[in-house]
């Protein structure tokens, strides 16, 4: 067998097969945008969205036994504490709470059951609160998750990120004080969906390879609503025809806020330091006269020699997979549900919203009063502007309000909820402050580009 020798480690010709197969395998599924059903979505958004139009009607159903499985196994592991569970670090981490999780976890199944069943309350059981959740949330972070979490490994376990993030440094460190690799996550979410981009990112940090700073930074700015929601976005409050701009201006102003956010706090104020359970794994410097390509290449072999086996791979897959289904979604559902009841049942928005209404009326936008609630309700829900905003009848409003709650990226409906469950050093009065910021940041160029192309 052919041997490479390198300053680090000896790199075997069979390490370029583990390198490529996986990895092009991994790009494929997760970072190359295919034409499905009339939207563009990735390998893995197939697999999911062939999971939901098969088993579409029972999933809702199947969501609620998951939450209530969760619950019980969750009330009595932490009553009870059996040797079996607190001997297995992934029982122990996903079962035993404390009484602020076992809170959680039993509103969850109560209102996955309401919801269910159109029983109790209307604010917790309408179509337009604790519905919302089970029936267009949930599932799509069921199926979702069910293939990212499998086939995840691909993409990060195998060297693609390694060879990736060297070619790709010199740029990304300069323009956005983030390594390479994290052009992955943005990839990730761009041309699949968002959450599959902060599960890379929580991954990447568990793993120290990205520092506290780089993850909240990569979590809070590069997790982007893909093309296809975006498409769904724009149809939804009546601006189809003018996609193109549209994406064009969403995406400009993405850009502008991945420059600008992390040089001003409270991102900029973060340390840069790793995960303290495993610490700094990664080493981005490039020897003096190597070449980039060369470099990328050889550190991607490392990487892809010294991943784990196949079975291992796999039990990480399952265990990621079941971490979400009976921790996650529980908390996206319950806190989801109470987001949602303060967006549609309280006057909390429009309250707050006030401030906005001579910022819109500055900037030429018509129906300001009524616009104004919208631009701030998406930090409960990314799509709940879109559907209050569409009986709005000035198009230029409707363009400019649908960018904005794409641009704003923090909703605790799902995104906020994942970061905050993750062990990124994100607080939750920092996500507001960064929806807040990217809202300022990112609305005078929606303004510009509604005024341009409306």
């Amino acid at each position: 067998m052919t041997m490479l020798q390198s300053e680090k480690k000896t790199i075997e010709s069979i390490d370029t097969w583990k390198f490529l197969i996986p990895s092009i395998i991994g790009a494929l599924l997760f970072l190359c945008p295919i034409s499905y059903d009339g939207q563009i979505t990735i390998g893995v958004g197939i697999l999911a969205s062939f999971l939901l139009s098969t088993f579409g009607d029972v999933i809702p159903g199947f969501i609620v036994i998951l939450l209530g499985f969760s619950a019980l196994a969750s009330v009595l592991a932490t009553i009870t504490k059996p040797e079996f569970v607190q001997n297995s670090p992934f029982l122990s981490s996903t079962f035993i709470n404390g009484p602020l999780g076992l809170v959680v976890r039993v509103l969850a199944f109560t209102f996955g059951f309401m919801a269910y069943y159109e029983m109790g309350p209307e604010i917790i059981s309408s179509r337009a609160t604790g519905g919302v959740v089970l029936y267009d949330l949930a599932p799509v972070l069921l199926t979702w998750f069910l293939f990212a979490g499998i086939l995840l490994p691909l993409l990060v376990e195998f060297g693609l990120m390694e060879f990736v993030g060297t070619l790709l440094n010199k740029f990304m460190r300069p323009v956005f004080t983030l390594p390479g690799r994290s052009s992955i996550d943005a990839m990730a979410s761009w041309m699949g969906a968002a959450p599959v981009g902060v599960l890379v990112t929580m991954k990447q940090y568990d793993e120290g390879n990205y520092s506290g700073r780089e993850a909240s930074v990569i979590a809070t700015t590069f997790s982007i609503a893909s093309v296809a929601f975006s498409l769904v976005v724009a149809n939804v409050v009546g601006i189809g025809h003018l996609f193109f701009p549209f994406y064009l201006a969403v995406s400009v102003a993405c850009l502008v806020a991945a420059i600008i956010m992390p040089r001003i706090p409270p991102l900029s104020r973060k340390k840069d330091d790793y995960y303290a359970p495993v610490g700094k794994q990664v080493d981005d410097t490039i020897p003096e006269g190597a070449s980039l390509f060369q470099w990328g290449f050889d550190e991607a072999r490392r990487k892809a020699s010294s991943a784990a086996s196949p079975k291992k791979l796999a039990k990480m897959g399952v265990e990621t997979v079941l971490d979400i289904w009976l921790a996650l979604i529980p908390l996206v559902f319950a806190l989801g549900t109470i987001a949602l009841i303060v967006a549609e049942y309280t006057p909390l928005f429009k309250i707050i919203s006030y401030p906005l209404i001579p910022a819109l009326t500055m900037f030429g936008l018509p129906e300001a009063a009524e616009a104004a609630p919208t631009f701030l309700v998406g930090f409960a829900d990314m799509f709940l502007p879109a559907v209050l905003g569409g009986g709005i009848e000035s198009e230029l409003t409707r363009f400019v309000l649908a960018g904005v709650s794409l641009t704003q990226i923090i909703y605790m409906s799902e995104i906020g909820i994942l970061i905050l469950r993750s062990n990124i050093p994100v607080k939750f009065w920092e996500l507001a402050v960064i929806f807040v910021l990217r809202t300022i940041i990112t609305l005078p160029i929606l303004v510009l580009f509604a005024h341009l192309f409306v």
